[in-house]
């Protein structure tokens, strides 16, 4: 069973250039190396702002290939410092085919694999489906040398089923990088159920799968002050069974450190063995879109 692992999550506001919002994440990285953390994951779409709030095709001009400019500049930071980078990326697939992909740059700066975006929101402000393919890799693990990581992308926070999938296929420790946040006319009435739902249904899948999950959100209004996102942060990291262990406020820029324990994981599983008493053998309805009434 792997050792205990210290991850960092870095959780910042975003300026309108990508140049400046690279440079200080990468310094954040720096800064988590230099307090123990092993793997560091970042905010959704670091590198801008959400440009998702409207559907703009100038805003195409933000994607990039993998490889490129910035999973070679991430290889090098982590070669440096003997890290795993997991970073959210706009990627340039093809021409016209755009995803919204987490790579996972390993420790010799090599890219360890891709996971693009599967569940794709279109919503007020959330744009997404007009610039982003759904992902076609499946719900995949990446092996490290400090633990075996799912990761997953912000709207898949609201979906049990890849949650399960990565657990299933024995990950150590859940990433959603995310980008979430309230709209202004909105948060009075409904602020405070919409992120308490946003963490509990994340704490659920810790719960389920008997596994790690940490997410790392941004912060800051963007867009008009009238329609456009206030950010919430709050990222977290929730134990095995649940429990919120680290949390970042709602508003400050925070690079939030956290030591994680596998044999936590054995500990949660063997005393609530949720994965033991699955009845695989009925549950083959779930892959139907609706189950009409007979």
């Amino acid at each position: 069973m792997p050792v205990k692992f210290v991850i960092g999550l870095v959780q910042t506001g975003c300026a309108q250039d990508p140049n400046e919002n690279f440079e200080k994440t990468e310094w954040k990285i720096r800064e988590a190396a230099a307090r123990g953390a092993q793997i560091v994951c970042t905010e959704e779409l670091f590198r801008s702002q959400y440009f998702c709030r409207e559907e703009n095709h100038a805003m195409f001009a933000l994607a990039e290939p993998i490889p490129g400019p910035s999973t070679e500049a991430l290889g090098k930071l982590a070669r440096e410092l003997r890290i795993v980078i997991v970073a959210s990326l706009f990627e340039r697939r093809a021409p016209g085919l755009y995803h919204n992909t987490a790579a996972v740059i390993g420790t010799e700066g090599e890219i360890l694999g891709l996971y693009r975006k599967m569940h794709i929101p279109d919503d007020p402000l959330y744009f997404e489906k007009f610039y982003f393919t759904p992902g076609d890799l499946g719900f995949l693990n990446f092996d490290t040398p400090f633990a075996r990581l799912g990761v997953l992308v912000c709207w898949d926070q609201w979906y049990p089923e890849g949650a399960r999938l990565s657990a299933l296929a024995g990950a150590n420790i859940l990433f959603y990088p995310t980008a979430i946040g309230w709209h202004p006319q909105e948060k009075a009435q409904y602020g405070a159920a919409q992120l308490d739902a946003w963490r509990t249904i994340q704490r659920a899948h810790a719960i389920a799968n008997g596994i790690y999950v940490a997410a790392v959100n941004r912060v800051g209004h963007e867009g008009p002050a009238e329609s456009g996102i206030e950010f919430w942060g709050s990222s977290f990291v929730a134990d095995p069974f649940g429990q919120v262990i680290a949390q970042a406020s709602e508003s400050k820029e925070e690079t939030l450190m956290v030591e994680c324990d596998p044999h936590r994981m054995e500990e949660v599983r063997q005393n609530w063995p949720f994965l033991r008493d699955r009845r695989i053998d009925a549950y083959a309805p779930i892959l139907n879109r609706w189950l009409d009434r007979k």
